[in-house]
């Protein structure tokens, strides 16, 4: 019997060959202005990749769109509220918005105005920015300066209490940090001769923050300038032939600042439509903060002493502040005692100064703190633009302490081999980041638990207080049964439409906390919001007046109309007040070292505690720990929704709906 075997089958192997094993390029270490010089041969410290920091950041900067405080009233009165307009028709409008001033620009509204954006969806947008922002600074840090001072800076920016703040506001000074953080971004690298998009980046990123958001944030521009005319960066230039060089330069800069200048024109278009005059508002805001005279300016609007901002960058920075302010002279010192950090061997005639490199990438920060503080008005938010620079200053600083640490300790042991193998030198730079990062999440922590109220309450009015309204008086719908696979009955609940109020012509009215309104994105629609007089004797801001949208581009034809009642002075105007009896609800802190008016006919719908920072020990009201040990060192008193018994009685007695 025949049978057919299979033919037999080897296996054959083969060495393999050597680019099989190769690996992906690695990058190189040492590349940047600052050198690290023990250890030079090992591999570099953990450094998150783009991706990983912008994921690290997105996830606190999410965070703090949810459960941030609103830090300045002028964010809801100047952009919040023409915002609302824009979007629902309702609003309140300040001097700044009058055709007369014209210094807010519609352009820069406009741009965050989306068919389905409200106030935590347009923050989570910002977050984003923001984080991308920072991440490609942060890379840019890595491989253009040196990859530990990267990763001091990517911490701080992530923990510290004034990112938290800064990075979501909807502010023309948080717009600006955006783009001073991309326009270093490329700034921070070598200046040469091929590097046009060094150039061009630059130029057109610190050009749109200023034109786009807020002109004086040109002002951080001055160094990069500077460095690109007269600095030679990576180009080898004989001093004979450096003129002509910078020549070449400048003429770079010019192209790209004319192409910049483009950026100019829909700002002009839009502006001018919803002025309905020619306008350029960022001249009409230098003009009015530099040019207005003794009878008008911010000084109008208070002022501090020169010190306030130091004070301020330690509250939201603690310690990185000292540690910036001292990133020049530190600079100095390692000159002296730790020159290899900056190069091995010293520069050629022909070639530029690491030291002055690295002096022009610090020179922002200073020259901004100098310029803010020597500003009779100041305000927190005017400092935003460089808390990014704030945190890259700090770390330049931890790093030249540490080198100069390692300098010391290799003197003393005579051995560079038993300080590579110490532990000292990361500890130490580990500790000031690890303490800084507790400390600013402390104060987090103290900003969400002891100011956070004026947020909750405008949740309880429109979830809690509405919806029992509506159930008294048969507005209500029932309770719907569960819809969705993925909700809860709770959820499907919340989605009850609160617009039906309107007819009952409620009107929810702030006194002495007017400062605190936190918009009308927050306020439901059919509740008029207005203002009583308090204590407060300056201008407050009127209703906008309705559009009826008759305009062939600009929709919006009232913003062209001249308001009568508002004026730049400051000076009171009495006809934005109405009369406290018309007031359904009033929101107003309690506080037991106050004198408060009578309310007696008034119902304590919600209070929620609120720390009373004038009666409160500087510690207790500046960082949060758990416990009720130290929730006692300070003063509490009550931000209440208060309800009026007689109005609300005469309401609740008739049904107005169906159910």
């Amino acid at each position: 019997m025949n049978v057919n075997v299979p033919p037999s089958q080897t296996l054959r192997l083969r060495r393999p060959a050597t680019a099989d094993f190769a690996k992906a390029p690695q990058r190189r270490r040492h590349n940047g202005i600052l050198q690290d010089q023990l250890r030079r041969a090992a591999k570099g410290p953990w450094c998150p990749s783009l991706s990983m920091a912008f994921r690290l950041l997105l996830l606190v900067r999410v965070s703090a769109a949810m459960y941030s405080n609103i830090q300045d009233c002028d964010e809801v009165f100047n952009f919040w509220e023409p915002l609302h307009y824009l979007h629902h028709g309702t609003g309140f409008q300040t001097w700044e918005l009058s055709p007369i001033y014209a210094i807010r620009s519609w352009a820069y509204i406009l741009v965050h105005l989306g068919p389905r954006f409200g106030f935590f969806t347009l923050r989570i947008v910002l977050a984003v920015i923001s984080s991308y922002s920072e991440a490609t600074f942060y890379r840019t840090v890595v491989d253009h300066i040196s990859d530990r001072v990267g990763r001091y800076m990517f911490f701080m920016l992530l923990t510290s209490a004034g990112m938290w703040n800064a990075s979501t506001a909807f502010l023309p000074s948080s717009f600006a940090m955006y783009t001073t953080t991309l326009a270093v971004s490329f700034a921070f690298r070598a200046p040469s001769a091929i590097d046009g998009l060094r150039t061009l980046g630059a130029t057109v990123w610190f050009a749109v923050g200023a034109i786009w958001g807020w002109p004086f944030s040109l002002a951080l521009a001055i160094p990069f300038v500077f460095e690109e005319i007269f600095m030679l960066g990576f180009d080898r230039v004989s001093p004979e032939n450096r003129l002509a060089w910078s020549q070449r330069r400048l003429r770079r800069l010019t192209r790209c600042g004319l192409a910049a200048l483009l950026t100019a024109v829909p700002v002009i278009a839009i502006d001018s439509l919803a002025y309905g005059k020619l306008v350029f508002v960022p001249w009409n805001i230098v003009k009015y903060n530099v040019m207005g005279g003794a009878e008008r300016g911010p000084h109008l609007y208070g002022t501090s002493p020169w010190h306030f901002y130091l004070l301020n960058l330690l509250l939201n920075f603690n310690a990185p502040t000292l540690a910036a302010l001292v990133s020049l002279p530190a600079l100095y010192i390692t000159s002296i005692v730790d020159r290899k950090r900056l190069g091995l061997q010293r520069p050629a005639p022909d070639q530029g100064s690491p030291f002055l490199s690295l002096a022009m990438r610090l020179a922002p920060f200073y020259l901004w703190f100098t310029v803010m503080s020597l500003q009779p008005h100041k305000e927190e938010r005017f400092m935003y633009p460089v808390y990014p620079l704030l945190c890259f200053n700090a770390s330049i600083t931890i790093y030249l302490v540490r080198g100069w640490l390692e300098v010391f300790y290799v003197k003393v042991t005579s051995s560079p081999y038993r300080a590579a193998k110490s532990s000292i030198f990361s500890s130490f730079t580990f500790s000031i980041v690890f303490f800084s990062s507790l400390l600013s999440i402390s104060r987090i922590m103290a900003l969400n638990r002891y100011y956070h109220a004026p947020l909750e309450l405008a949740h309880y009015f429109e979830a809690v207080e509405l919806h029992r309204l509506m159930n008294v008086t048969g507005l209500m719908p029932p309770t719907p049964v569960k819809q969705f696979k993925y909700t809860t009955v709770a959820e499907d609940f919340a989605k009850v439409d609160v617009s039906t109020i309107r007819i009952f012509n409620l009107s929810i009215c702030y006194g002495q906390e007017w400062y605190r309104f936190p918009g009308h994105y927050l306020t439901p629609e059919g509740a008029e919001v207005n203002f009583v007089k308090s204590g407060f004797d300056g201008l407050l801001p009127r209703h906008f007046d309705a559009s009826i949208g008759n305009g062939t581009i600009w929709k919006h034809e009232k913003t062209r109309e001249i308001p009568t009642d508002l004026n730049d002075l400051n000076v009171e105007e009495p006809s934005h007040y109405v009369d406290f009896a018309t007031c359904d609800y009033f929101v107003h802190a309690f506080f037991d070292r106050s004198s408060t008016k009578s309310f007696e006919n008034w119902d304590r719908v919600h209070c929620v505690p609120f720390l009373d920072a004038e009666a409160t020990p500087t510690l207790a009201r500046t960082l949060w720990l758990p416990g009720d040990w130290w929730k006692s060192k300070g003063t509490w008193g009550e931000y209440c929704l208060l309800r009026e018994h007689a109005h609300a009685e005469e309401r609740e007695s008739q049904r107005w709906g169906a159910y």
